[in-house]
């Protein structure tokens, strides 16, 4: 009788064990079906948006430096998730290269071209950029302040400069000044409400 009932025992125990087994089994394939779902999701997702942002990304990269080639390649594309990104640019006149072999200039514009490529496919209510025209020229300043306005349709920038020609193209200027030891003033402007050079000669000249 004792044998019977040690037998029944374990009989139990194991179809206990045996129904956990078969509850953690499907809840790991439910779990593996879940995350491949996800995976191929994400992958979609990751697939287009760096299509789009590829397509934005070489587009302004021309524009801001008024020509050249420019991309965006995986280093693995069979593992998209894993895999890391390069960026590559040739500016005009220049050979192909890596973003680590471009003059401090040109890895800004680039760096710009790349950030307003993933502004565009996503775009939000505004933008601040704080002297990213620190090292460009007057030619490459132009150029930035022209891309930037192109995006005024969708959304706004808040940028910190102290470069004139992107202070011209602003619609809002605010100055910092420190008249005073330790204390700071901000002075607004409109540039519509100065008039040019040409207005304020014809109107010295009546």
């Amino acid at each position: 009788m004792e044998a019977l009932d040690e037998l029944t025992r374990v009989e139990g125990e194991f179809t206990a064990l045996q129904a956990q087994h078969d509850d953690l089994n499907a809840a790991r394939h439910s779990l593996q079906q879940v995350i491949d779902a996800i995976n191929a999701d994400s992958r979609k997702l990751f697939t287009d948006t760096l299509a789009a942002v590829r397509t934005y990304f070489q587009e302004l990269f021309r524009k801001l430096f008024g020509g050249g080639q420019a991309d965006i390649v995986l280093e693995d594309a069979t593992d998209v998730l894993e895999s890391g990104i390069e960026i590559t640019a040739r500016p005009p006149g220049k050979e192909l290269r890596a973003l680590s072999l471009l003059s401090g200039g040109e890895k800004t514009l680039t760096a710009v071209a790349l950030l307003l490529a993933i502004f565009r496919n996503k775009p939000s209510p505004f933008c601040i950029l704080d002297e990213v025209d620190a090292a460009l020229d007057e030619a490459n300043t132009a150029r930035l302040a022209g891309v930037l306005r192109d995006f005024l349709d969708r959304s706004q920038f808040i940028v910190v400069t102290h470069k004139k020609r992107t202070m011209a193209a602003a619609d809002l200027l605010w100055g910092v000044t420190m008249q005073e030891s330790g204390i700071s003033r901000l002075l607004p402007m409109r540039f519509e409400d100065w008039p040019d050079e040409e207005q304020h000669s014809e109107a010295a000249a009546a």
